[in-house]
């Protein structure tokens, strides 16, 4: 509809654009090529469009700014917030960031300089310039004016930073307290006084994210070793900072290298790339199984009755480790537990495996005694101690499943490795192998006389 609207009159193009909200203009950029794409953003309303290269869920931007011509795409890019202009310098191709920072005015240059000099999962890359600061000597009234005279250049005018003698951030008091104070009470007697919240420009993004939640936050204030205000990191940008961390969570716990476009732009050579590892990593996992399988060939061979469920104790043991990776996993996300906390999560999960092993072991020796009570299918002579076999080991496998999946987190965060690299089909792999020694061994135990 908006190449439809392109190729007609200008005036009714523009017209549609301003009916549209910028990010419903994005989706729909999204839909088109590139090439398409540019072409609508160089034709919309300035001011327009600004606003939908400012939206994050743009999929092109960068894309889409490299083939403007630099007398529309400098404007636009200046007119930008910076923590966008950073997202989109760091997603432009070398030579097109070379060529766009060449032309650039000199203060917007520096300052895309120092913010890229963060890295991207950090508070400093998130963070943007645009915020209201004022003298803690300023009245009321000369804030009020202030925000009335530059609050449509910054990002958010809900919080008003205010600033020593020395630059230093001082206090944060919020635009509603300033409305209702009397225009000559001094800004830096207005609020509770409390010791803003604030964090380091090198904080993990997951910790500030943590910290808005926390203190029910709006945005905060990123300041230096001396106090000094930097840039302030706002919680629409944390939500999009958030969701691109699940992501890359969610790919890695299911056994892949996260991938940095989305599902649709991500190009086949990519894509098997980014799976290959994982998948042959996986595979040769798996190829133990195999071995252990053919250790208890013997076993298999003379109590042929075991091989029905092999399925059954391996996938249990799996799922019980994924249970038990996937509650660790957040709970050190969430900062519940730290690392120290390792013996206190074991000394939980033994008696939760054991207690979870025993109920899926009852249920496995209730399902056999029945089929074979009922006549459904015949186990043998010693369908009794078949099912004790089962039994046991199903408590055995579900208690080594939880142990496991709760203590790799653990050791990967110790190593310095993503806990979330601790996935399910990794769990799996590793308990696939410890089941199948702990059911045979079980195995042997129990029907040692009898049918081994």
């Amino acid at each position: 509809e908006l190449l439809y609207l392109l190729a007609g009159d200008p005036e009714e193009f523009a017209s549609a654009c301003t009916d549209l909200l910028p990010a419903d203009i994005a989706e729909a950029l999204n839909d088109l090529p590139v090439d398409a794409a540019a072409r609508v953003v160089a034709a919309v309303p300035f001011g327009i469009a600004v606003q939908v290269l400012d939206e994050p869920s743009l999929e092109s931007r960068d894309g889409i700014v490299s083939l403007l011509p630099d007398d529309v795409a400098i404007p636009l890019i200046q007119a930008m917030s910076a923590d966008q202009q950073v997202r989109l310098f760091r997603d432009l191709k070398e030579s097109d960031r070379a060529r766009l920072l060449h032309v650039l005015d000199a203060p917007t240059r520096d300052q895309l300089k120092r913010l890229m000099s963060y890295p991207p999962q950090s508070a400093g890359g998130l963070m943007t310039t645009e915020f209201v600061s004022v003298p803690a000597e300023w009245t009321a009234l000369q804030v009020r004016l202030h925000v009335a005279r530059e609050g449509s250049e910054k990002e958010t005018v809900y919080a008003i930073y205010v600033l020593d003698g020395r630059q230093r951030l001082e206090r944060v008091v919020s635009l509603r307290e300033v409305v209702i104070a009397t225009s000559d009470q001094v800004v830096e007697t207005i609020g509770d006084g409390r010791k803003p919240v604030t964090v380091s420009p090198l904080v993990d993004r997951e910790d500030v994210a943590r910290l808005i939640s926390k203190y029910n936050l709006l945005a905060i204030p990123v300041v230096d070793d001396g106090g000094h205000i930097l840039g302030i990191v706002t919680v629409d940008d944390v939500i999009d900072a958030m969701i691109s961390e699940q992501t890359e969570d969610v790919q890695k716990m299911g056994g892949m290298a996260a991938m940095e476009e989305s599902y649709m732009e991500t190009s086949l050579p990519t894509m098997i790339r980014k799976r290959a590892g994982w998948l042959s990593a996986l595979f040769l996992g798996e190829m133990l199984t195999a071995t252990a399988m053919g250790h208890f060939e013997q076993e298999i061979n003379r109590a042929v009755v075991l091989a029905l469920f092999i399925p059954l104790i391996i996938s249990s043991g799996g799922n019980s480790g994924g249970q038990a990776t996937s509650l660790i996993i957040r709970a050190l996300a969430l900062k519940e537990v730290s690392l120290g906390d390792w013996w206190r999560v074991a000394v939980r999960e033994v008696p939760a495996g054991l207690a979870l092993g025993l109920i899926l072991g009852t249920l496995g020796f209730i399902r056999i005694v029945l089929w074979q009570s009922l006549g459904w299918y015949d186990y043998g002579e010693y369908h009794t101690l078949v099912a004790l076999t089962v039994a046991l080991s199903l408590v055995g496998v579900v208690l080594f499943g939880s142990l496991a999946g709760s203590m790799l987190p653990f050791l990967l965060r110790r190593l310095g490795f993503d806990p979330a690299s601790a996935s399910a089909p990794f769990v799996a792999t590793l308990v696939d192998v410890t089941g199948l020694v702990i059911y045979f061994s079980v195995g042997y135990l129990v029907l040692r006389g009898t049918l081994l």
